[in-house]
């Protein structure tokens, strides 16, 4: 919290603050009337009734105004603001709770990294999302190129994802135009915009905008660099585009041999850095292996900082496979790529797979479109000198197959719980 704020807000609240000392001495006085009478009669009685229950109601008024107006600084108005004692106490208990939490670092984007982080928020405060800005599709591209942002569609997503934020709140920020020259945008991705607009960067506007709806940790761009992925497929041919890149099946079908940033010695932003060395967890995934996990590794020092930091480092496989991406491939053909853009092997501890069961109507929808179960052969993986967690992690969420938030949330914790307990 701000001192200055909470100075700012007590003087603001001096009225309520005077109460609650009038009603500290209105009970003490209550308790003398009865402690210094020898014999204590009905007027004595009830007149130290009347003080120190007068006494207990300025209290309770003055302490419930106070911590209501100091959450409120915490939440900057837009969240989930609680009005009884009870909840102010459970909302007090809850947030000293989480700042205990491990200090975890999730490297990725888009769908798979923000469906994580709603489960984590529910364990740790300790959050440091690490986001692709490799983006150029969609709204996301339309504000890049008009005014030269770097695209918020994925940094937005993350950011609701953290955020204690109202259903309806939540519900504006997502909401899209459905005509005019807004067609297809995010309400969220111009208030981004906005909030760049009157901030001195894009960092700076990710933090202020995380600070107006109370995000639980933080959300990091992974540079503050412009900059494009490109893909190599197999047979030579070129794919410019992160949008493209993931739908280069439709017009030119091929395997993805590499891909790489369109420029070289791209700088990380220092508190993507700092995040990593202070991590106890590094997760990478779930989310999209080209297009979303590999861009951000691409960025020079960041497997630099996760080979040699000490913390636990865990890949979660995807569910499906990703036409245009991923055709055929098995969880050690996603580590084995993690790997070959790396630049180096052997970093990841542990691999987080699902064993759960995707229900047949859903799972023949996937087929149709060339999406398949990422199948786990664990002998391959094993040997990579990567330890396997089985879970059943499936969602079916509007229809699409997606991990369960809490579910995930509670396997990287528990494989950093046991790692901690044998310590």
């Amino acid at each position: 919290m701000n001192p200055l704020k909470i100075f700012r807000t007590v003087y603001k609240f001096r009225k309520w603050l005077w109460n609650g000392i009038v009603g500290l001495l209105l009970i003490i006085a209550g308790i003398a009337v009865l402690v210094y009478r020898a014999e204590i009669r009905t007027a004595q009685f009830v007149t130290a009734l009347i003080l120190s229950g007068t006494g207990i109601i300025l209290c309770y008024l003055c302490l419930r105004k106070i911590l209501l107006a100091l959450l409120k600084i915490n939440n900057n108005g837009l969240t989930n603001v609680p009005t009884s004692m009870l909840d102010i106490g459970k909302k007090i208990y809850i947030r000293s709770r989480l700042k205990e939490g491990p200090n975890v670092a999730v490297i990725g984007g888009g769908t798979g990294i923000s469906t994580l982080l709603r489960g984590l928020k529910q364990f740790t405060a300790n959050i440091s999302a690490i986001i692709t800005v490799a983006d150029d599709g969609g709204g996301s591209g339309m504000l890049r190129r008009d005014l030269g942002m770097l695209p918020p569609g994925d940094i937005r997503n993350c950011i609701l994802a953290l955020a204690d934020t109202e259903p309806q709140m939540e519900k504006l920020l997502q909401y899209r135009f459905q005509e005019g020259d807004l067609k297809g945008q995010s309400f969220g991705n111009l208030f981004l915009a906005a909030m760049t607009g009157i901030s001195e960067s894009f960092e700076a506007a990710v933090r202020n905008m995380s600070e107006v709806l109370a995000v639980t940790g933080r959300v990091l761009p992974v540079t503050s660099e412009n900059i494009n992925l490109i893909a190599e497929l197999e047979d030579g041919a070129v794919i410019q585009g992160e949008s493209k890149i993931g739908e280069h099946h439709t017009f030119h079908p091929g395997r993805i041999k590499r891909v790489y940033l369109d420029k070289n010695n791209v700088k990380p932003l220092e508190s993507t850095l700092e995040a990593l060395d202070e991590a106890e967890i590094i997760v990478l995934g779930p989310g999209s292996l080209y297009t979303s996990i590999i861009p951000n590794l691409l960025v020079d020092h960041v497997v630099e900082r996760i080979v040699k930091s000490n913390a636990i480092k865990i890949y979660v496989s995807n569910i499906m496979t990703q036409p245009g991406e991923t055709e055929g491939y098995t969880v050690s053909d996603h580590i084995d790529a993690i790997y070959r853009h790396s630049g180096c092997e052997g970093f990841i501890d542990y691999c987080i797979v699902n064993t759960g069961r995707i229900p047949d109507e859903i799972y023949r929808r996937y087929v149709k479109e060339g999406a398949s179960v990422v199948k786990l052969d664990a002998g391959k993986v094993r040997k990579m000198g990567i330890k396997v967690v089985e879970r059943d992690l499936v969602q079916i969420n509007k229809g699409y197959v997606r991990h369960d938030p809490v579910k995930l949330a509670k396997a990287v914790l528990d494989i950093y719980e046991n790692k901690a307990g044998k310590a």
